[in-house]
Formats: C-alpha cells, structure tokens, sequence
C-alpha cells in the first residue's frame, strides 16, 4: 500500500477521479461491536494508482481493505468485509482491540459517456436510448443545423463544429464509447482514424461489410496497424435484424452495454452480420 496523502477532502477527491475517468474505491465502516481502533462511518478512498485518503484505523485491517478495494474497483462490485480482532492470530499479531468491524467496499467509477459522431436521425435515437441506459452523450456534428439543443436536449455537451476542432476538444478514456454514424465515408474515416487511437472502451462504426473492408484498407495504406482496427465493431450493433432507427439505436446501445459490463478483451467485435451504411 503506497503513502496515505492527507488533507484531502474525499469527496470532493471522487468528484474529480469521476471527471478525469479514474478508477477508485471508497471503504467504509459500517458497523463496529467492542473495541476496535476506528469509528463508524470512517472512510478510506484507494485510487487506481494505489494511493489512498483517509484510514479506517491502519494495521493488517487497512491493509486488507486496500487489498480489496483494488479488486472491487476493476470487478465493479462492492464487497462486505468482516474482521474479528478478538481472534486468536490477531491477538498473536499484537491486535489486543478485542471487537470486530465491518467495512463496506464500493467501487467508485466515472459515467460512461457516448461520444455520437453525427447527428442525423439514427444519432437522436442513439443518445436517447444511451441517456436511459445510464450513459452521458456528447454529439458531435459540423452541422449546426443538426447538432444543436433543440434536437438533442439529453445530451451533455454539443459539438456544432468540424470534426478536427472536436478531437482536439475529447479526450477518450477507458469508459468512453465511440460511434460513428457520420453523414458520408469520408467524414467516418476520419472519425476513424483518431478514434483508433484513442484509449476508447468502444468504437463502432455504421456502414456494410464492404464499406468496412474499403475504408480498413484505406486507413493500413495510411499506416495504421490492423491491431487498431481489430478494436472497431463494424458493422455496429447486435444482430436484432434492426430496420428502424428506433431498433438501430437499440442493438448499438446493447452492445455498448455489453462492452461495459463484460472484462476488457472478452467481447469481440463481431465482423459477419450486413448493415446498411
């Protein structure tokens, strides 16, 4: 366990992890009988990094419970600790508090946030039916006339510029999803080619098999590596045989929703269903 940094108010330290799309976990205790060197509702924040804010009293105890956190914040599930300090190897190790206490792991993530490139129909569709599915949405457009308030009211943040002054705005991190749904081949392959290179969790992008295989053949004459392109659903979506935009809305969220809940590298992208461009 690195060096506690001290004053630093915990919650105001989770907002900020949450905005930068930091991983974390916040211990706390919650329930104490006997003697034990703490109080309840103590916390302890353990960052990705490993650093920590706050204690829950230190010792073999804290130790575990960063142990913990570290697996709670990549599993994303919270765990209940029980520790008996009347035991016979804790009172052998020198712990002599004689109670027990019980401390609540929770991980600490940021909102995923779909990034829509585009912003014509199946685009409104798209970040309304991520808004109920828990994800932010950010549109991005060189149409004013599309990407605006009034077209998406959910969204978080609005992009009615060119795609170049949008990449130098958005910094993907691993609970970013990319969508391209852009009007035109052009204007998705150069959402594209950034989007490979960012640290995204998710890049799909809209279009047929073949409009896939000519703009990868493209972008390797460009230089990119095939392994970049491995990392991009195309077409995007789960095979619902969706129609409407409405449907093709709903297999593209599904599979972002698959992404996120799976273990980074165990959903793959699928190269074998057709889908219109």
């Amino acid at each position: 366990m690195t060096t506690l940094i001290r004053n630093v108010d915990i919650y105001e330290e989770i907002a900020r992890l949450r905005r930068e799309g930091r991983r974390a976990a916040l211990a706390t205790i919650i329930q104490i009988r006997g003697s034990v060197p703490s109080f309840e509702t103590a916390k302890i924040l353990v960052r990705e990094d490993g650093s920590t804010v706050g204690t829950v009293g230190g010792g073999c105890v804290e130790n575990d419970v960063w142990k913990a956190a570290r697996q709670v914040m990549f599993d994303e599930k919270p765990r209940r600790l029980l520790f008996d300090l009347t035991d016979a190897s804790n009172l052998e190790a020198g712990l002599i508090c004689g109670g027990k206490v019980e401390i609540f792991v929770e991980p600490i993530l940021a909102v995923p946030t779909n990034y829509i490139f585009g912003a014509g129909h199946i685009s409104k569709s798209i970040s309304k039916t991520a808004t109920l599915a828990g994800f932010n949405t950010v549109i991005v457009d060189n149409r004013p006339q599309y990407a605006n308030r009034e077209r998406f009211p959910e969204a978080v943040e609005i992009h009615s510029e060119s795609f170049e002054s949008a990449f130098a705005k958005i910094v993907p991190n691993e609970f970013s999803y990319l969508v391209i749904v852009t009007r035109g081949h052009l204007e998705d392959q150069d959402v594209l080619r950034w989007a490979v290179g960012t640290k995204a969790r998710f890049i799909g992008m809209i279009g047929s098999r073949f409009k896939r295989r000519a703009l990868f053949e493209n972008l390797r004459e460009e230089g990119i590596a095939q392994e970049q392109l491995d990392r991009v659903f195309s077409p995007v979506g789960i095979d619902i045989n969706a129609i409407l935009p409405e449907e093709i809305a709903v297999s593209i969220v599904a599979q972002m929703i698959a992404v996120r809940r799976s273990k980074p590298g165990t959903f793959i992208p699928q190269k074998d269903k057709q889908q219109s461009s």
